[in-house]
């Protein structure tokens, strides 16, 4: 039996931060793709993108945005492309989907869910802002409801199932997982299922070990040997959820999108940092983590000559 391998995905730049909380959060581009190619080179198997505008750094969903790094990105590395329908929980799942319509890339995320989504506190550590929208967005998330319900869920599918794509299925909480089951029962998606267990973000499961534990063993019961387990802890969770993951055997999600830092007080100066510091922890713990192949191969992807960028 082989031995396993630990895939590290990175989320590059998100639509949660703004540009005023970091400088050297990807905005342009050329950041995006410079970003996404270091981590690459550090070590990351696959890429998660968004699309921001370069003027103000707010999140842009237009295919025509994605376009400029997406190449650059595959002629530059091997790496793996997942393509966000997340967008920004502000926007329409039809907006949301269309730049993976657009590039059929090898995955795509794809939220499992409606939730509150509370980025509101961060108001409380951050005071000045370059740009209006940025107090405006954080602020609107006292009354947001990031609507994932089933009829966007089966549309999102029905639109992508025919490229070949599969999908980072982002799941907040527990019934998330059954709302996974519910469409792995119906046949819209299909094994083995890649599944992103997302923990520490206000609306969704906390990330005590507990939580942790908690969704590893549901989707256990549900899914058995029918999935591959990922997870993501938002801001100083980030790294003690993914060493815990990467100990119990599961895979690992690091990136400026989940967290702006590299420890207490130190930003994370590029994406490339955050995974080469949970490589550390990795190989520290006696494993190996899984080339841009090798996640292809564990994952049943359908390649990098087949999508549309």
């Amino acid at each position: 039996m082989a031995p396993h391998k630990v895939i590290i995905s990175c989320a590059v730049t998100g639509s949660i931060h703004t540009p005023s909380m970091s400088p050297h959060l990807p905005v342009t581009a050329a950041e995006i793709a410079e970003s996404a190619l270091g981590a690459a080179a550090a070590g990351a198997a696959i890429v998660h993108l968004h699309a921001r505008n370069p003027v103000d750094g707010r999140p842009d969903q237009s295919p025509e945005a994605f376009e400029p790094f997406l190449r650059v990105i595959k002629q530059g590395s091997n790496v793996v492309v997942n393509l966000t329908t997340g967008g920004s929980p502000y926007m329409t799942v039809e907006e949301r989907v269309r730049p993976a319509a657009t590039w059929k890339p090898e995955v795509a995320s794809l939220n499992m869910g409606s939730m509150n989504f509370g980025l509101f506190p961060m108001l409380k550590r951050y005071k000045s802002f370059k740009h209006d929208w940025e107090p405006e967005m954080l602020e609107g998330s006292h009354d947001l409801v990031f609507r994932n319900s089933f009829k966007d869920i089966r549309y999102a599918l029905e639109t992508l199932n025919s490229s070949g794509a599969r999908y980072e299925f982002e799941c907040y909480d527990t019934s998330h997982l059954y709302n996974l089951h519910y469409f792995w029962t119906e046949g819209l998606v299909k094994a083995p299922l890649f599944i992103q267990t997302c923990f520490g973000l206000l609306g969704g499961i906390g990330s005590h070990p507990d939580d942790v534990m908690h969704m590893k063993r549901t989707a256990d019961r549900l899914f058995g040997d029918n999935y591959r387990w990922s997870v993501l802890g938002a801001g100083r969770a980030q790294m003690p959820v993914a060493a815990m993951a990467a100990a119990m055997g599961g895979n690992v999600r690091v990136g400026l999108e989940d967290s702006l830092w590299l420890g207490a007080g130190r930003l994370a100066e590029t994406n490339a940092t955050q995974v080469t510091q949970v490589r550390k922890i990795i190989e520290g713990l006696g494993l190996e983590i899984a080339s841009p192949d090798e996640a292809r191969e564990i994952l049943q992807l359908k390649g990098g000559d087949k999508v549309a960028f």
